[in-house]
Parts: structure tokens; C-alpha cells; sequence
């Protein structure tokens, strides 16, 4: 439960209700952080968008990166509604529990290799101190072969957790009971 009023889904009418059927359709419910923006119908559909096109859509950025970007923001964030579900994504998605599990603690072990590692260090550096980030910063994953695509596509992911962060911390998002069966792949993307 939030700290601020939601419609619930069997409450909703509207383009409320049509966004929460779509939701409810593509991921076997519909998890709180939708929930919590049930007031501002819009706003809830731009970020739906948001969200399909920066963890979902094509990208030469592969799907497990952005995943552990998004637990390694949410880590630096201390966000446990997002590492939830990002690291439940991960599980999803094969990779190695010790992995995530470091990932969510704030760790970047070894095992994801030199290529992944500076990838998830520039993404923790971009939110715990931006300001400081430097075109340095953006050589060294670069050095590491991730193209131009790449690494914007990781900004992305870097920006919208910090929102998504931010939206579920100032709000009291909690997380749902069953919220593991909202965190495979999303079949209403197409591209």
C-alpha cells in the first residue's frame, strides 16, 4: 500500500481502466508502481511507454545489462521495490543467482566479466555523483567495446530507474504479494 490514495483495477474506469487491462494482460497483473499512478492517468501511460522502450525494445544493449543496470541503480538508490523485481527478472532471465545477488547489495563481482563490470560501474558512478561524471568516464566503457548505441541505451536505463527510484521512495511503494510473476518479458512490445 502507498502513502498517498491509488483507483484500484476492479475501481477503474476509462482510459484508467484500458491501461490497467493492457498491464494486467501483458504481466498477470498489475504491480504497485502502476498502481501508485493511477491518479494521473497520462502520465502513467507515458511512463508504461518509457518503460517498453528502455528495457524492452530492440537495442544492441543486451536485455540481462539493462536488467543489472537497473539493480545496480536501484542498489545505489537503496530502492528494494526495483531490486525486487529486477532481480527477479534477472532469475527469469538465467542469470547466475550469485550475480544478482551480489549486484543487489551493491557489489560488482567479478563474474560478469571486464566488459559488463565497467558498464555497471559507469551506471552505479551516474547516479550516486552525475555531476562528476566526466567524458573519461564514457571512454572507459567505450574501451571496453560498447558502441555509441550501447552506451546511450544504458543512459537510459540509468535515467529512468533513478525516476522510477524516486517515484516508489517519496511515494511508499511497497512491494506486491506474487510481484515475481510481473517480471518475465513483456509481449505487448513490438518493434
Amino acid at each position: 500500500m502507498a502513502w498517498i490514495g491509488t483507483i484500484e483495477p476492479k475501481d477503474a474506469t476509462g482510459a484508467l481502466a484500458t491501461l490497467y487491462e493492457a498491464i494486467g494482460s501483458a504481466r498477470q497483473g498489475v504491480a504497485e508502481i502502476h498502481r501508485v499512478q493511477s491518479l494521473n492517468p497520462r502520465a502513467m501511460r507515458a511512463h508504461l511507454d518509457l518503460y517498453k522502450a528502455v528495457l524492452f525494445a530492440n537495442s544492441p544493449l543486451p536485455r540481462i545489462a539493462r536488467e543489472r543496470i537497473a539493480v545496480v541503480v536501484s542498489a545505489a538508490n537503496e530502492c528494494p521495490y526495483c531490486i525486487s523485481h529486477h532481480a527477479e527478472a534477472l532469475a527469469q532471465l538465467g542469470d547466475d543467482p550469485q550475480i544478482h545477488e551480489a549486484l543487489a547489495r551493491g557489489e560488482v563481482p567479478e563474474a560478469v566479466g571486464p566488459q559488463q563490470a565497467a558498464l555497471l560501474r559507469w551506471a552505479h558512478r551516474s547516479t550516486v555523483a552525475p555531476a562528476e561524471v566526466t567524458e573519461g568516464d564514457i571512454a572507459l566503457v567505450r574501451a571496453q567495446g560498447w558502441d555509441d548505441r550501447c552506451i546511450l541505451d544504458a543512459s537510459l536505463v540509468i535515467a529512468y530507474f533513478n525516476f522510477v527510484n524516486r517515484l516508489v521512495l517519496t511515494l511508499g511503494v511497497h512491494i506486491e504479494e506474487g510481484f515475481a510473476q510481473m517480471c518475465g518479458d513483456d509481449p505487448s512490445v513490438s518493434e
